[in-house]
């Protein structure tokens, strides 16, 4: 396997520090869910539908504010948007421990819109570090630091919940998010490239960034995320009603290497491979898992091909949405496509939810997949019109440069057609 690629990206100043604090500063995060379920069902007595409402008020929050920070980090720069949500996040986690369910409810919308803007700052920082040329393999590798930072999380906070205390995790997860702000402080990552205009930058009329394709680009970045948000459940259904529900952990890591495995592929490979001819695989895959039934060996085998699209589709989409956003609003355009990345996240779990509890687990893999399936054939046409438009119209903003992904694989399209 070429490791060209990895070693010139890991080479360029500044990147290599940067995605080794890009997973310390993510663990936190990924174990705020499991956090909050434990104190609102445990210490707070309710039920794990009252835990699902503190955790969807926290992802709202987080998907409207995401934009709106990005907005401020291209207007007044890094450090004070760093500054300002930091100390929002010191005053959440260490008053939530000690709120009653009604007050804990809006605080955590609150909360959620001024979040620490972790991973969309890693992201817009690598369009500043690095070159188009080498976005690939950099965020395969930001990709794959996601991956390491979701495997180790919520196992961690399982831990601490059950072997300390649910209302002592709060304070140790909020004690994790307040220092990794810090550490971003510290390191005040670029968001701007050094031939991108110091300054306040010039203001960009809305109709000239979003544009059909960026708007095409977010789309399968909610419709991917809304597959992998789905299969999570789907796989504790399927091995539940296979009396293998012990067997979870086991199935979850397979599918975690196997995204590991994909991702860094995907930055090694010699030609760009588009976001929706991924997004497109990774549902297609989706969809039969559930036919190995309850038997975990097979539904790990299952989950393998799907699992190694996971970290390559959500790569393609950062890196496409870097190139088609321009510097002055970067920081906005990557804000959305975090919102995009949530929201399918939040929608993908309780959609496969309700159509496991009204057919069989089979279904919430089947559902879900085609779900994504159907989002990327209903974009494909904005990628056909692009090609059959001449280059440069306002639509579809200046032409693409060689070495610029397509949305579309040529492969695709007369198979979608």
């Amino acid at each position: 396997m070429n490791l060209t690629p990895y070693r010139r990206a890991l080479a360029l100043p500044g990147l290599r520090s940067l995605l080794l604090a890009s997973v310390a500063a993510r663990i936190p995060f990924t174990m705020t869910g499991v956090a909050l379920t434990f104190f609102v069902v445990l210490d707070l007595g309710r039920g794990y539908g009252a835990a699902g409402l503190v955790g969807a008020a926290l992802t709202i929050g987080s998907a409207l504010g995401a934009p709106l920070l990005g907005r401020l980090v291209d207007r007044r720069g890094l450090r004070p948007v760093l500054a300002l949500t930091t100390a929002a996040e010191a005053v959440f986690w260490a008053a939530a421990p000690v709120l009653s369910y009604p007050l804990l409810l809006p605080a955590a919308f609150l909360a959620g819109l001024l979040a620490l803007p972790v991973f969309s700052v890693i992201r817009q920082s690598i369009a500043a570090l690095v070159p188009e040329s080498q976005r690939r393999p950099a965020y395969a590798l930001d990709s794959m630091s996601v991956e390491l930072s979701f495997m180790a999380g919520p196992a961690l906070a399982v831990a601490l919940a059950t072997g300390f205390s649910p209302r002592g995790t709060l304070w140790a997860v909020g004690a994790g998010i307040v220092a990794s702000g810090l550490a971003l402080l510290v390191l005040n990552p670029p968001v701007r490239s050094a031939g991108e205009a110091a300054g306040p930058p010039a203001r960009v009329p809305r109709r000239e960034w979003l544009t059909p394709r960026l708007l095409a680009v977010l789309a399968v970045s909610a419709a991917a995320t809304l597959v992998l948000g789905g299969t999570d459940v789907a796989v504790v259904a399927v091995l539940r009603a296979g009396g293998e529900v012990g067997w979870t952990g086991a199935v979850l890591a397979i599918w975690a290497v196997a995204s590991l495995l994909g991702g860094f592929a995907y930055g090694t490979a010699s030609r760009p491979v588009s976001p929706l001819a991924l997004a497109a695989a990774l549902s297609l895959c989706t969809i039969p898992v559930g036919f190995g039934g309850g038997h975990w060996w097979l539904l790990c085998l299952a989950l393998i091909p799907a699992g190694a699209l996971c970290a390559p589709t959500l790569a393609a989409t950062s890196d496409a949405v870097s190139r088609l956003a321009p510097a002055g609003v970067r920081g906005v355009a990557i804000g959305l496509h975090g919102s995009a990345v949530t929201v399918g996240i939040a929608l993908g779990a309780p959609l496969a939810g309700a159509v496991i509890d009204a057919s069989t687990p089979f279904w919430g893999f089947a559902v879900t997949g085609a779900v994504g399936l159907v989002v990327t054939l209903l974009v494909l046409p904005v990628e056909l019109r692009r090609r059959r438009a001449a280059a440069g119209t306002p639509d579809d903003g200046p032409p693409a440069a060689p070495d610029q992904e397509p949305l579309a694989a040529p492969g695709l399209e007369p198979a979608a057609r």
